[in-house]
């Protein structure tokens, strides 16, 4: 037999890391995160546990990175809604309420990365976390910003305070008021976005999350589809 190509141990390893992924959002959702092992996660996603400690450093940051997957992915869903829109007040609209809505549909997870930041790893730097900034930065852009060096992280600030004000255990703010005020501080008109609690937003974010988590392999473009 011979040995399996470069490009074919790189999409494995793709692969594999994006199964650990969608097992720790799925299990930590079901579970918790205490109750969830880096143990479970490998058996989950059908790898071996050793491949745990190849992708991430811990259960932690294998947590983080699997929540900015749902954070960029929710957003990415949002921004590119039918009916697709440029304008700059819609595109901030949508990103507030897709963020906001991950209080709604996904406490625990959401609790947890919350936590997870507020320890002394603080953010992970990793591809998810990236692609969450690029989305943010470029919302800032088209909602008009001259200075996204600064408008990102407070726009960023904002949200993750808002998120973690829906969360606090005995005390939570109502996502109503939460929402008002960050449209206040954008100028933006109620009626725009899709509000967390909507119709709208329960569908979409009931939908199976594995779409979120690319599994499946690539066929180069040009090969045709898989039989």
């Amino acid at each position: 037999m011979s040995p399996r190509s470069a490009a074919v141990n790189e999409e494995l390893r793709r692969r594999s890391r994006e199964r650990l992924l969608q097992a720790a959002v799925e299990l930590v959702s079901e579970r918790g995160y205490d109750a969830t092992t880096l143990g479970d996660i490998a058996d989950r996603a059908g790898s071996a546990r050793g491949l745990v400690s190849y992708y991430f450093p811990g259960k932690r940051q294998l947590l983080q990175s699997a929540v900015h997957r749902l954070m960029h992915r929710t957003l990415e869903e949002a921004l590119e809604r039918e009916p697709r829109t440029e304008d700059g007040g819609e595109r901030m609209a949508r990103a507030i309420d897709a963020i906001l809505g991950l209080t709604v549909h996904h406490p625990v997870l959401m609790r947890q990365h919350m936590a997870g930041i507020l320890q002394a790893e603080g953010f992970v730097q990793c591809p998810e976390q990236q692609r969450l900034a690029e989305l943010l930065r470029d919302t800032v852009i088209r909602h008009g910003s001259t200075r996204p060096g600064t408008d990102y992280p407070t726009l960023r600030a904002l949200l993750m305070g808002s998120v973690y004000a829906a969360l606090v255990p005995g005390a939570p703010m109502p996502l109503p008021v939460l929402r008002a005020e960050l449209f206040r501080r954008y100028g933006l008109d109620q009626e725009l976005g899709t509000p967390p609690d909507s119709g709208t937003a329960t569908e979409a974010c009931a939908a199976d999350l594995a779409r979120f988590f690319a599994t499946e392999r690539r066929h180069p473009e040009g090969s045709g589809h898989p039989k």
